[in-house]
């Protein structure tokens, strides 16, 4: 089975919406920068560096990313049967799942971020990666020093990360080289996050989760605070509350997800932190990301394998490298051409028909196999019109 998972913050990079732009999945960035109240298309593709640390910029960018990357390998029919998110990325597998619906996430994701720095600004804190120690002597390093450090996220076997006051970071990371780590890391961040620290922004957050609508997903989302797959909508406000000042379980959420399952891990947006997690959690299991239109058909090649067996395809996996879907660039009734394409070779660019006056057009060259849409059906941006097969 496969699984998205969704990056956190700290995988942006400046200009990484560039590669996106011309794809049709870029169209999310002007619904998001309405939603924001904040022009998103400025932090994807012109925010440097510095800008991009800001915790209320960084969460936004790298939330949208996900999204787009999400929205395009749905339209090319690469399906999941789970979610499951890093931190922030827990909002972007929400809305993945249908448990919150886009604009809702981006004004969480929005007041998430907002409220993080503030309580960064507020309570001077950082975090630090320990390498090469076991869980339970990172936690030993933390008890030892004896005052605001504690675990923050649980990534991979020996890569642990602690977070607090700076100079009790420091005495808990010496205290762990002492006890066998290979290496203390401090990482560029200007808060502690997931400990007491953002008690504050667990406030903040409280008020806007509790405007929000939370619905049953599509399927299995694994929370960070339990690492336990999560099948009802009613446990979100309290988990994602909650998440802000527990250690993010990344580590155990694999390794529950290889137990029910899943063999094939996909990451949809900015970086390729969770790729790397995966490899070292779940050896077994296939690694791969998408963080720009160029990862597509090589995830989609993977995919394929080899010759399904006579059982047929687990769910997640009924794809196959040779058939495309071509969707909707715009919300409006359906014309196809009044050429009948049905069973035909068709080049790249073949004119398919209109949706009201913008034209849908097959990016790829292919027989047409069938048309999911009618003359006169009004459809929504992104919904299947035909799909064909490339060879």
């Amino acid at each position: 089975m496969i699984c998205f998972t969704y990056p956190g913050q700290g995988s942006q990079k400046a200009g990484m919406g560039s590669a996106w732009v011309d794809h049709p999945s870029w169209e999310l960035v002007a619904e998001a920068s309405e939603a924001a109240g904040r022009d998103v298309a400025q932090l994807l593709l012109e925010a440097d560096d510095d800008e991009l640390r800001h915790t209320r910029n960084s969460q936004l960018a790298t939330f949208v990313v996900s999204m787009i990357s999400l929205d395009a390998v749905t339209r090319v029919g690469i399906e999941t049967a789970g979610h499951a998110g890093h931190s922030l990325g827990e909002y972007s597998a929400l809305v993945a799942a249908g448990v919150v619906d886009f604009h809702d996430g981006v004004r969480l994701v929005s007041e998430r971020g907002e409220a993080m720095q503030v309580a960064a600004e507020e309570q001077d804190g950082t975090m630090a990666a320990v390498m090469g120690l076991d869980d339970d002597l990172v936690e030993q390093a933390c008890e030892q020093a004896d005052g605001d450090v504690w675990v923050a996220n649980y990534n991979a076997p020996g890569q642990v990360v602690i977070a607090g006051a700076p100079a009790m970071v420091e005495a808990a990371g010496a205290i762990a080289k002492e006890l066998g780590a290979k290496r203390v890391m401090a990482l560029p961040v200007g808060g502690a996050f997931h400990t007491p620290f953002m008690a504050s922004a667990k406030d903040r957050l409280q008020k806007a989760i509790g405007k929000t609508e939370f619905r049953v997903p599509d399927h299995p989302v694994y929370a960070n605070v339990d690492a336990a797959a999560q099948t009802g909508a009613q446990a979100w406000a309290d988990l994602l509350n909650t998440q802000l000042t527990s250690p993010v379980r990344w580590r155990q959420s694999v390794h529950n997800m290889c137990d029910d399952g899943f063999t094939t891990f996909v990451e949809l947006g900015p970086g390729a932190v969770l790729t790397g997690t995966v490899k070292r959690t779940a050896k077994d299991c296939k690694s791969l990301k998408v963080n720009a239109p160029a990862d597509i058909d090589a995830v989609l090649e993977e995919l394929a394998g080899p010759p399904v067996a006579a059982g047929g395809p687990l769910e997640g996996e009924a794809l196959f490298t040779t058939e495309r879907l071509v969707v909707s660039p715009a919300a409006g009734i359906f014309q196809p051409t009044e050429d009948n394409l049905l069973g035909t070779g068709v080049p790249a660019g073949q004119l398919l028909g209109h949706v009201g006056e913008t034209e849908v057009r097959t990016p790829w060259a292919g027989m047409i196999m069938g048309f999911l849409a009618v003359e006169g059906e009004r459809v929504t941006a992104s919904q299947p019109i035909a799909w064909l097969r490339t060879s």
